[in-house]
């Protein structure tokens, strides 16, 4: 890549003081692992919209899919001063080609769901999204967005960050000028990936592809777009990922000696059991790539999908 991917990010989660309290939830993985492979803009919307530092809690009060935002005590409503903000800052956030968005959970401004919306009656439940996280959701439908709380587990943490590395390379080909070669040499290197999270995807658009020419180029990209935004979506599991690694394997038939295909089988078992992450068949499969020069799987971001130092691969 040619420089660092963007992303947004909700303000308190670097360490900046805004919190309605005046404090901050900064995240260390985001901060200390993440942060050095990325460029991060930072927003607070409800520091920037207005409102004071310390200031009085907000809630999602009404219809879960059109909540109002309210002072919890005095009851004001600060949905007009929210909405008239964001529709500014999404403008300028457009210029910035964003890779991606870590919204905080559970906030009313910020939350990317499950955020709890309280009847006029007071009673709560966990059915919407923050004011500002819905707004940039619909502004910008096929970016990769994150609450900061599903990226503890780690499977949703790297499926989020294959997302991103995934959107910087598909910027990168936009802005290189849109043609049906470059559309096709992107999709063969990202094949294997998409295998891995849905097999149908992957199929669908093969088919797509191979019809490339009964399409205008911006319908080509929109709507392979949208097919690569709905795959990755999909989470990556063992099954998906050990037919993968069954599927390269397949490109050595000729080369790996008996004891060497009965060591990789006898890897992928244990990975298949959860004794082994997947960085370990992996590492062996990228020996044998470069030992045999194969420059197919070599392209195959599968195998590289993202900093190796962010140890994304290492849980079993």
């Amino acid at each position: 890549m040619t420089e660092k991917l963007k992303l947004g990010i909700s303000a308190c989660l670097l360490g900046q003081k805004v919190r309605y309290n005046g404090g901050h939830t900064r995240d260390h993985f985001l901060t200390d692992t993440l942060g050095p492979s990325v460029d991060y803009v930072p927003v607070c919307p409800e520091v920037e919209c207005g409102m004071p530092i310390p200031r009085e809690a907000l809630r999602l009060v009404g219809d879960p899919e059109n909540p109002k935002l309210m002072t919890s005590k005095t009851k004001k409503d600060m949905t007009a001063q929210m909405k008239n903000w964001g529709a500014k800052r999404l403008d300028d956030l457009e210029k910035e080609n964003l890779c991606g968005y870590i919204f905080k959970s559970a906030s009313p401004s910020s939350g990317m769901s499950g955020v709890k919306v309280y009847t006029e009656e007071g009673m709560p439940s966990k059915r919407g999204a923050g004011i500002w996280a819905k707004m940039f959701m619909d502004r910008f439908p096929l970016l990769p967005v994150e609450d900061e709380g599903r990226l503890h587990d780690p499977v949703l943490r790297e499926n989020f960050i294959e997302r991103i590395f995934i959107y910087k390379r598909w910027q990168e080909l936009l802005s290189a000028g849109k043609t049906r070669g470059g559309l096709v040499d992107f999709h063969t290197r990202h094949k294997l990936l998409i295998m891995a999270h849905s097999p149908k995807h992957y199929r669908e658009m093969g088919k797509f592809l191979a019809d490339a020419k009964k399409h205008t180029i911006q319908d080509l990209y929109e709507n392979y777009a949208g097919l690569l935004h709905a795959g990755l979506s999909l989470r990556s599991n063992t099954k998906k990922n050990l037919n993968v690694l069954l599927h390269i394997m397949g490109y050595f038939k000729k080369q790996l000696s008996a004891d060497e295909k009965q060591e990789l089988l006898e890897i992928f078992d244990q990975f298949k059991q959860h004794y082994l992450p997947l960085i370990v068949p992996i590492t062996l499969l990228n020996h044998y790539v470069n030992k045999y020069d194969q420059a197919y799987l070599k392209s195959q971001v599968y195998l590289n999908p993202h900093p190796a130092e962010l140890g994304l691969r290492n849980h079993a």
